[in-house]
């Protein structure tokens, strides 16, 4: 018993300071910009003035093209690398302390996913910067055309599709109960700062969930129909809103969501509690 708290202790003093706390909020400020991105460019396609359904190496691409483009492609590259870093330091050493139960060890795949995927944005916003960038356009269905080709690879697909609608209902769960609030040192926080943080992030947790119940729902179908074609990534799931019935009012309530997911993520800079408390 003893040597479980020794562990959590370490683990708190790992994650309370020092460059593991700053390796968080570097990468949370890389992920809200490009999510800011996002939603800005799908708000304006909404409104119908311009803008476009894009994906998070899109919205990489649009700060590359932007003036300064190398500077924040840089910036960026190193913010997702540190969040993606970081995400696997809640995996290995569970500085939150969520163990080894079935439900820890859920989320501590599930931070070692996050890692791996902003490791990869990480490494592709590197790969503009150094002008070594591919189209990049049909790289998830050939990710999901060979592992169709696996033993299994069927099987493989639907599942993860089923734990991707999983996290996008998870999120949903956060939203409406505000679990995120937790994570905030509420401290340093005044009542109306905690209002407008959780209403915030209600509001970009339930779009971002309905983004991922999409993705999912598709990695599903493509399983179903052996199509790896039917896969979509966050551009395919706002194309899938703007083909429906008041398409333009979907896209721009998830627009709206995902800007505030972004806001959310920059809250997190200032207020976001890394250590649990000592228990």
């Amino acid at each position: 018993m003893s040597v479980r708290r020794t562990t959590h202790r370490s683990a708190g003093n790992l994650s309370s300071g020092g460059w593991t706390e700053t390796l968080g909020r570097i990468g949370y400020m890389a992920k809200g910009v490009v999510y800011a991105i996002v939603g800005v460019l799908t708000a304006q396609l909404a409104v119908g003035v311009g803008g476009s359904t894009t994906g998070s190496t899109g919205a990489i691409r649009e700060i590359g093209a932007a003036p300064l483009g190398q500077i924040g492609l840089a910036l960026t590259a190193i913010g997702l690398v540190c969040y993606g870093t970081w995400r696997f330091i809640l995996a290995t050493m569970d500085p939150k302390r969520e163990g080894t139960d079935p439900e820890g060890l859920v989320k501590r795949i599930g931070y070692v996913v996050s890692g791996v995927v902003n490791l990869i944005l990480g490494l592709f916003a590197g790969q503009l910067l150094i002008g070594t960038g591919s189209g990049g356009g049909s790289s998830k269905t050939g990710m999901t055309a060979e592992l169709m080709n696996q033993p299994y690879g069927l099987w493989l697909v639907g599942i993860t599709g089923c734990i991707v609608v999983g996290v996008g209902i998870y999120h949903f769960y956060r939203a409406v109960n505000a679990t995120f609030m937790r994570n905030y040192s509420v401290g340093d926080m005044d009542a109306d700062t905690r209002r407008l943080a959780r209403r915030i992030g209600q509001w970009g947790l339930t779009a971002r969930g309905v983004v991922f119940a999409i993705i999912g729902i598709f990695l599903v179908r493509a399983a179903l129909q052996r199509d790896p074609s039917e896969t979509k990534g966050l551009g395919g799931a706002l194309d899938v809103l703007a083909s429906q019935a008041y398409g333009p009012w979907l896209m721009g309530f998830v627009a709206v969501g995902l800007i505030a997911y972004a806001v959310y993520c920059f809250s997190y800079v200032r207020y976001r509690r890394f250590a649990e408390p000592a228990g």
